[in-house]
């Protein structure tokens, strides 16, 4: 599945999906939806959002994608956010931006040690 510069790729009940180096507004908003409905259509339990290659953000993309990891919990699934730069840190932390319980891992490996864990930790509490 790709929509113009966006990837999502299933790998098993993970969605890996990577985000374009300079995500104009249209891209972020497409890129939120590409997400619902690949977790919706693939049941999927994870989803690993890197954003790696982005240099800059805006506060539309931080707050896109704060709400993104939040529908994707109302969906049952859980994210790993990945691949944040230095640059980018600074910037979300002086937009104010709170990501809350977001799991955060510094590349993709990482991320899919991550979920893995975390989903193996709540599939015997379910």
């Amino acid at each position: 599945m790709a929509n113009g510069n966006i990837s999502v790729i299933k790998i098993k009940d993970i969605l890996l999906v990577t985000v374009p180096s300079d995500p104009d507004d249209m891209t972020v908003s497409q890129l939120q939806e590409q997400v619902l409905y690949a977790m919706e259509r693939h049941s999927a339990r994870g989803l690993i959002l890197d954003i790696s290659t982005v240099e800059t953000i805006d506060s539309f993309f931080a707050r896109t994608v704060s709400e993104t990891v939040k529908m994707v919990a109302l969906m049952g699934g859980l994210t790993v956010l990945t691949g944040m730069r230095a640059c980018v840190a600074v910037t979300t932390t002086q937009l104010g931006l709170s990501l809350d319980k977001t799991l955060t891992a510094l590349d993709v490996d990482r991320a899919m040690e991550m979920l893995a864990t975390a989903l193996d930790n709540t599939e015997g509490r379910t």
